[in-house]
């Protein structure tokens, strides 16, 4: 909400152009203004008793024009047709309170007119349109003081004051200063009372932070320029000396009004002294492309491709359409990403050769997204491959179908129901079936990456790593000591990590056997079976935009435990080849011995046959993307590799088994806990002759907690294609559980802990109302990288075993042999491999020379 609005009644560009940097002004349609406002910073105001006119005001909202203030009669004939989030209806404040439920619960906000300001009446008005915002004009004539402004700002309502009272000279007894006004509820905890400013690209990517005082804030609401203060040689007018000016698009307070955001247009080499364009790093992203391309622009060489883009236009449109096209045959993600990059370059070198720059990209954008009548949508004729006709939503799918064929639905968050005692044989397979892995298909993808790297080494890892992680560095692996720079954590998070770290390695530890096993199958004959760690190990860390620490400790912990020599662990880099420092300290805390800088299909083929920088490892583990997955498969399988994977990977999943006993809210949060993966994630409620009533329970909690999520739209997908399972008790429901052979198994059932011994197939097992699988997932000490897609049934999950091999030994003595060669002699002699047999009968007569 903003500190106030300003209502344009007469000429005065100065004071327009200056209270159009502080936020929305408030425009009377009945009065014609010469300053065409930004439409996406307008409230327009309606306040005439003419015939309503519903197409007109469809008009303005489609121009951009963010609300409309209309009167009652208006409203009354508007709610319903124009959304009521761009509705403002005018109301006498004597009025108010006669006012509908429907007409209160069809606008936004409220505009009250009143010749006295009485807080006490407008605090309750505010609470009857309780969600609205509360606008107030006084026809009183004279304009509200400092105080005022601060008492409406502290009881969440705006004050509209005419641009008749408002001046950028100083303030007086009939004028306001428009700087006194924006700046009233600001306060400062500093002592100089000075107000932190972060200043901002026009875009919004980060400048610098620096310090605004009262005469910066007018001077830069007055100048258009940025201005702010010095903490050691006062005011100081951006650029002054150095040319790298400002123009000041907006000032905005925080949502404490206790520190300001300015958006600027930066001039020259950038904001930073440096000569960059920020303070915190380099441009990257659409901004560096954006800088680039307009450097180019102005002073590419001759005969440079970017110069016969700018210089060739059919050239650049047959670029376009080219890109568009490989963008709409990609299929994975990555694929995707890929290409809408080339896209986007090809699109923002024709933007910047006619003089569009990303800020007239969003604005265009956010106009159109104001926009309240739509198009129908179909493609233009010669684009569409086929008439486009309104059918139906599409039927859920089968098991088939890929994920991403399958629309989010507009209504609630819905789970699919099927009663096992009604399903035939031929269903309930359907019911255990996970979508169908292409395998063969992605390791074809991914054999020209996998052999790049196998055939030129760094040089392919280093191209592939500035292609698909968007990173370009001159090594991609980093050996111990790690710089403390690069593990600068916030404390908390810190902490966490350690407490993780010792739970995990705790239960890890245990699962370590010093002792090897010796047993005397029969006199004279002793069998040993002793483990030792796999050399060389290789740990695939998921990350480039995430943080995924999680992962590194499950991996890392079982590997030092086992005692592994080396410890090769790859994740993505950041765009500027950085690694996140949770993932640094991470790998410190495990001792990783190198730590390789690159992902995807790139990095598993860099471990597997090992480059002049990155070591060769003997095993690879880690979770990953199809790509990831894809690259290991195919590098296990080529004998020259000679290197094993941990476990084949698929979606995340979670089966719940739950009973009469169940939280509907803890069910519905560890279903939805999975779900949020991806798309492709699986998600299987096994509920235990539950009544309709407990089961509807369960259903709007993960409606109710989906729509409060971050995530919503990827809950929105997968949770559309999971599945409620009903039965009629405990052991059909691990039934159906140990055919499914989950991930990941929850239980809410009464005396849960006595029901583990009914599992055969599951990753881990988490038992009772209060063991969410988010614990597993970080710190309780069991390990999160476990077997999916049903592999459940052959594998076990990453364990500190995992890590080693068992290596067995046998010791025979002479009258051990004396009893045991004979049975060794037969049995060679019957498979005809005589070589067998002689290595015993040598041995046997020599024994029997010795005793005569």
């Amino acid at each position: 909400m903003s500190v106030f609005l300003p209502l344009i009644t007469e000429e005065n560009p100065s004071l327009f152009y200056a209270l159009d940097r502080i936020g929305p002004v408030v425009i009377d349609v009945q009065r014609s203004t010469p300053f065409p406002q930004p439409p996406q910073h307008t409230f327009l105001l309606v306040d005439a008793d003419t015939e309503v006119d519903v197409q007109g005001v469809a008009d303005w909202l489609d121009e951009g024009v963010e609300r409309v203030i209309v009167p009652l009669t208006w409203a009354k004939e508007l709610i319903g047709v124009i959304p009521s989030e761009r509705l403002i209806v005018l109301l006498d404040i004597a009025n108010a309170s006669a006012v509908t439920d429907s007409i209160s619960k069809g606008v936004s906000g409220v505009l009250l007119k009143t010749r006295t300001i009485d807080f006490d009446l407008i605090s309750s008005i505010s609470n009857f349109f309780k969600g609205s915002d509360i606008y107030v004009l006084s026809s009183g004539g004279s304009y509200p003081s400092l105080s005022n402004i601060r008492e409406f700002n502290r009881i969440g309502a705006t004050f509209i004051i005419p641009d008749t009272q408002l001046t950028l000279d100083h303030t007086s007894s009939t004028h306001l200063n428009v700087t006194d006004a924006f700046i009233a509820p600001i306060t400062s905890d500093r002592p100089d009372g000075l107000f932190p400013t972060v200043v901002c690209s026009q875009t919004g990517h980060s400048l610098g932070l620096v310090y605004s005082s009262v005469t910066s804030i007018k001077e830069s609401i007055t100048s258009g320029k940025g201005v702010y203060q010095s903490r050691k040689h006062g005011l100081w007018k951006k650029g002054e000396t150095s040319g790298a000016t400002q123009d000041v698009l907006r000032i905005r307070l925080d949502c404490d009004s206790d520190s300001l955001e300015f958006r600027v247009i930066q001039h020259g080499a950038g904001f930073c002294h440096l000569n960059r364009q920020s303070c915190f790093s380099e441009a990257s992203g659409l901004p560096l492309l954006e800088e680039t391309l307009q450097s180019r622009f102005e002073s590419a060489p001759e005969g440079s491709y970017t110069k016969r883009l700018f210089d060739d236009f059919a050239l650049l449109r047959s670029k376009i359409m080219e890109e568009a096209d490989e963008l709409c045959n990609a299929n994975t993600p990555e694929d995707v990403a890929f290409e809408a990059a080339d896209l986007l370059y090809f699109a923002l070198t024709k933007c910047m050769a006619n003089g569009v720059s990303i800020l007239d990209i969003e604005r265009a954008l956010d106009k159109k997204a104001k926009r309240i009548t739509r198009r129908s949508g179909n493609a233009k004729p010669q684009w569409a491959s086929k008439p486009v006709e309104p059918s139906e939503p599409p039927p859920l799918p089968n098991a088939e179908k890929k994920a991403t064929e399958i629309p989010p639905s507009p209504g609630p968050i819905k789970m699919r129901t099927s009663d096992l005692s009604k399903t035939t044989h031929e269903q309930r397979s359907q019911l255990l079936r996970r979508p169908v892995l292409k395998s063969e298909e992605m390791i074809s993808k991914v054999k020209p990456i996998v052999d790049a790297v196998r055939q030129r080494g760094d040089a392919a890892l280093l191209e592939l790593t500035a292609k698909f992680d968007k990173a370009k560095m001159s090594s991609t692996v980093i050996f111990p000591p790690y710089a403390p720079e690069t593990m600068q954590l916030d404390e908390e998070v810190r902490k966490a990590i350690d407490v993780a770290y010792a739970n995990i390695r705790k239960f890890h530890e245990a699962q370590k056997s010093d002792e090897p096993l010796v047993v005397e199958t029969m006199p004279g004959v002793v069998c040993t079976r002793f483990a030792r760690p796999i050399a060389r190990v290789g740990l695939y860390v998921p990350g480039g935009t995430a943080v995924l620490p999680s992962t590194a400790l499950m991996l890392g912990i079982p590997a030092q435990v086992a005692g592994c020599k080396e410890i090769v662990l790859a994740t993505p880099p950041r765009p500027d080849g950085s690694i996140s420092p949770e993932v640094m300290y991470v790998a410190q805390l495990v001792g990783a011995s190198a730590i390789l800088k690159a992902g995807g299909a790139q990095a598993v083929a860099a471990m597997a046959y090992g480059t002049k920088t990155v070591p060769k490892v003997d095993k690879i583990f880690g979770p990953g993307n199809q790509w990831v997955t894809a690259a290991k498969m195919l590098v296990q399988n080529d004998t020259d590799a000679l290197v094993s994977i941990d476990m084949p990977a698929g979606p995340s999943e979670v089966l719940v088994i739950a009973d009469s006993t169940a939280n509907p809210a803890f069910v519905a949060a560890d279903l939805l806990s999975q779900a949020e993966h991806g798309i492709d994630s699986q998600v299987v409620l096994v509920s235990v002759d539950l009544s309709l009533e407990h089961l509807t329970a369960i259903e709007e909690e993960v409606d109710k907690q989906a729509n409060a999520l971050s995530r919503v739209d990827i809950l929105r997908v997968s949770v559309a294609k999971s599945l409620i399972i009903k039965v009629k008790t405990v052991e059909e429901a691990f039934e159906f559980s140990n055919d499914y052979a989950p991930e990941h198994l929850i239980l809410h059932l009464e005396n849960a802990s006595q029901r583990v011994q009914l599992v055969e197939n599951a990753g881990s097992v988490f038992v009772g109302a209060f063991t969410p699988e988010s614990c597993g997932d970080y710190a309780s000490g069991t390990n999160h990288t476990l077997p999916t897609n049903g592999y459940a049934r052959q594998f076990s999950g990453v364990n500190t075993l995992s890590f080693q091999k068992h290596i067995t030994s046998q010791e025979i003595t002479a009258v051990g042999l004396s009893a045991l060669g004979p049975v060794v002699v037969t049995l060679a002699d019957c498979e005809g491999l005589s070589a067998h047999a002689n290595a015993v009968r040598v041995r046997l007569n020599e024994a029997a020379k010795s005793s005569v």
